[in-house]
């Protein structure tokens, strides 16, 4: 599974911010590895210079193989809190999406006995 960062110059307080996310976020969909081709980081700073509450957002998005992608975000004070937020939902929506894909792999039907 391929990971990719994205943050913008703001979110960047310390130098390991991107490897301690990446890190994080890759433990928590360790499960998923065999099944998703690339996982995709995105943390911003909505405000800027400005401080706020929960002004901190991480964008998660996977890519199973062979389908569409999911995203998820999350807002928080903190970027570490933001992201590990967002892979806690992802995790959750990759259960559910991977569960309903094992349900739903249907066997064939067998004939029919009278």
């Amino acid at each position: 599974m391929q990971v990719q960062f994205n943050s913008d110059s703001s979110v960047m307080g310390t130098e390991n911010v991107a490897e301690r996310i990446e890190a994080s976020v890759r433990e928590k969909l360790a499960r998923f590895d065999e099944r998703l081709t690339r996982i995709e980081i995105h943390v911003r700073d909505e405000n800027g210079a400005k401080h706020g509450a929960d002004d901190k957002a991480c964008t998660i998005e996977a890519r199973p193989r062979g389908g569409k992608p999911i995203g998820v975000t999350a807002k928080a004070s903190k970027v570490d809190d933001a992201a590990r937020m967002a892979a806690n939902t992802l995790a959750q929506r990759l259960e559910r999406h991977f569960g309903k894909e094992s349900r739903h792999g249907h066997d064939p039907r067998p004939d029919k006995v009278m």
